[in-house]
């Protein structure tokens, strides 16, 4: 474990102007979990208190904390170019880093457009599949559909194509033309599953149904995650991808792997569609492009769709979208260093590897107390608990704050749920201390 040395970081006096996203602010700032720094696979609060990151941050700190060579890189950027202009002028590291990600990707996925963060990445695939249909003569083709349960970020597209009810209730009808696919979770068949439960693939023709309710002439794209990650960690059922991805080809419909939390290596692979064998027509990707050190998302779309662009006046504008921070020279720099990391310690492998451990250490956690399901895939887990008769979702919130404060575990939880999904240089040993902990704390809130 590294030491607790190194510069402390003040502790504010007043808590009360920062709104806190996706945080019950009046109860953090009763008690409020304050970090100042992290290195490697632990984070440390103000007094020096080591506490084990078993959530890579937000799903995205995949190499781990602080590493010296994308600190290094990030420095060094600053250093020599602070910002381009990201609209008719660029740099070089923004055509580095798209080869690089492109590289990656299954077979003609090979064109990037960056942004800033997964809730863009995904506004951005949704406007790219209503222009492409635009572009080639089929611009009644409006309609998207999501999945149930699913969470695409928290622009207006992406709530509008999410299904995570708390997510959409405040803010009115969101956009028009919207369907959704039934979420692929069902207890009574899947619990205790360790990676692709075997029962679900057919709720992937419930797409059969939208498309003879709507017409296929109406329907631009379906955007799903691969493994449904900020609702609780759902898998796809064996074979349910490979049944969307033919029912899009049958209709013509695009397919968009939201692969935010997916990506790089969260799956075992760069990219859950190489998992599956499932190509995808975009995929959006974020959080662990940088190892969330700098913020960074983006779009890969295969060839035949940035062709279709590619017309009319070379010197016209093809696509009437992007961002002052598209392509940020401190996100690249950052991005090419992690990428180096992935390569060069073989962490995508090291997830296979050691895929069977986890999920070996998190099934032990089955038979505690209020414990109705354990699902695992990649490095990646989540326990879902029985809720208290007088308090829905208070159970597992009492679980985050007792593992922080006296186990010292960051776990991450939704509704019931407790997530478990720590950087990709976990550690045998470590991986049995996020589970030892997580069993105290689940006991500790019985």
């Amino acid at each position: 474990m590294p030491p607790a040395s190194g510069p402390s970081a003040a502790v504010p006096n007043d808590l009360e102007s920062y709104w806190l996203p996706f945080t019950p602010n009046r109860a953090f700032k009763a008690d409020p979990r304050l970090i100042a720094r992290a290195k490697d696979m632990h984070y440390y609060t103000p007094d020096g208190r080591a506490v084990l990151d078993g959530t890579a941050g937000l799903w995205c700190t995949n190499a781990g904390h602080n590493r010296d060579p994308i600190v290094a890189a990030i420095q060094a950027q600053a250093a020599a170019l602070d910002y381009a202009p990201a609209f008719q002028f660029a740099h070089p590291k923004a055509f580095e880093l798209a080869s690089r990600v492109a590289a990656l990707a299954p077979k003609d996925l090979d064109h990037v457009f960056f942004c800033n963060s997964g809730s863009e990445a995904v506004d951005t695939a949704l406007k790219i599949a209503l222009a492409y249909h635009n572009v080639r003569s089929e611009g009644s083709r409006t309609r998207l559909i999501g999945r149930e349960r699913g969470y695409h970020g928290v622009g207006f597209g992406g709530i509008s194509v999410g299904g995570i009810v708390a997510n959409r209730k405040f803010f009115g009808s969101l956009l028009a033309g919207v369907d959704h696919l039934p979420a692929t979770y069902n207890r009574a068949e899947q619990a205790f599953s360790m990676g692709e439960p075997d029962w679900g693939a057919h709720l992937a023709d419930d797409l059969e149904r939208i498309v003879a309710l709507h017409d296929a002439s109406t329907i631009a794209a379906v955007i799903v995650e691969p493994m449904a990650g900020s609702t609780g960690v759902l898998p796809p059922p064996k074979g349910y991808l490979e049944r969307l991805r033919a029912i899009c080809d049958k209709y013509g419909l695009l397919l968009i792997f939201d692969e935010v939390i997916t990506g790089f290596g969260r799956l075992g692979h760069a990219f859950a569609a190489e998992r599956y064998g499932v190509v995808p027509d975009m995929i959006t990707f974020a959080k662990g492009i940088t190892s969330g050190a700098v913020p960074m998302g983006g779009v890969i779309v295969r060839k035949p769709i940035y062709d279709a662009f590619m017309r009319g006046p070379e010197h016209a504008v093809e696509l009437f979208h992007g961002y002052t921070y598209s392509a940020h020279p401190l996100a690249c720099a950052a991005g090419l260093a992690t990428l180096d990391l992935y390569r060069e310690e073989g962490l995508f492998e090291r997830a296979r590897k050691l895929e069977p451990v986890w999920a070996d250490k998190a099934m032990g956690l089955k038979g505690l107390p209020n414990v109705l399901d354990i699902r695992t895939i990649g490095i990646t887990a989540a326990i879902d608990l029985a809720s208290r008769p007088d308090a829905v979702g208070r159970r597992a919130y009492d679980a985050m704050v007792h593992a922080f404060n006296d186990e010292g575990l960051v776990v991450r939880v939704t509704g019931e749920t407790i997530a478990l999904t720590p950087p990709l240089i976990v550690s045998e040993d470590q991986i049995s201390e996020i589970f030892d902990k997580v069993a105290k704390t689940i006991k500790a809130v019985a």
